[in-house]
């Protein structure tokens, strides 16, 4: 299948969010996308038993429908010094304070621990480091299936960085990278079968590079500089498109517009 080449001249853009005169109480079908959405229900659902589906189809189903999901681009150290660089998209923010974030190693058999999970545990300190789209093909090139004790980096074409405190090196291409000690591995034991196949990993994080020229002078990151990647289902990747803002409710602010919404729509508190 023939499909168009990457845009390079695209970039994300801050927009008015879908339904900007949107009313607490507002049914979706009030406006035309909305209606359009709810069509779909007519096709009615299909219903996944977790325990008959087969656990490639399940993969499938969770990998496509939980979407976009953020890449954690993990740098580790064997005990020997040989290093590993992987992507794991099964990845988010956990809290800031402490700061940790989580990832799940999916192990390639049963019982068989991935070099990284391997390396998580050794006490040697990671990294976990942003993909943006200008190295997200050097970054695929890492989840090759190589043998153990590969070191990952020399086919990448990425530079190694020194960090703060660990061990492991920091992808320097990254425009957001953070040192990380184990907080704690938690290893997913199938509750029927007893199959170990996934360890998820809970990670302190030390320290965060950030390069200046993504930084707003807010101590934020700028999403159209930065171009973080996401991962979809099968093999596919996706940009950030255009961003829109919404405001976080306030019932103090807005308790009046609430109620008179509610008794709008023919219900009240």
């Amino acid at each position: 299948m023939s499909i168009p080449a990457f845009d390079t001249t695209s970039y994300s853009t801050y927009t008015q969010p879908p339904n900007p005169s949107w009313t607490y109480g507002q049914k979706v079908d009030a406006t035309p996308a909305g209606k359009e959405w709810l069509e779909g229900e007519s096709a009615g659902w299909k219903v996944y038993n977790t325990a008959e589906t087969d656990k490639i189809d399940l993969y499938k189903l969770l990998i496509s429908g939980i979407v976009p999901r953020p890449i954690a681009f993990v740098s580790t150290i064997s005990e020997d010094g040989v290093e590993n660089l992987a992507p794991f998209s099964w990845f988010n923010t956990v809290t800031n304070y402490p700061p940790v974030i989580s990832f799940a190693v999916n192990h390639s058999a049963p019982g068989r621990l991935k070099d990284t999970a391997t390396n998580l545990k050794n006490g040697q300190g990671f990294t976990v480091n942003i993909i943006s789209e200008a190295f997200v093909e050097n970054a695929n090139a890492t989840a090759i299936d190589a043998p153990r004790d590969f070191d990952e980096w020399t086919l990448s074409g990425l530079t190694k960085e020194k960090c703060v405190q660990i061990r492991a090196s920091r992808v320097k291409e990254s425009a957001f990278s953070m040192e990380c000690e184990l907080y704690k591995a938690i290893d997913i034991i199938h509750p029927v079968t007893g199959e170990h196949n996934n360890t998820l990993i809970l990670a302190h994080v030390k320290y965060i590079h950030v390069r200046k020229d993504v930084l707003t002078e807010k101590g934020v990151i700028d999403l159209t500089k930065f171009k973080p990647v996401a991962r979809l289902g099968d093999i596919s990747y996706a940009r950030v498109g255009d961003a829109y803002r919404i405001a976080r409710p306030s019932w103090a602010q807005d308790e009046a517009k609430i109620q008179e919404a509610l008794t709008t729509h023919g219900a009240s508190l």
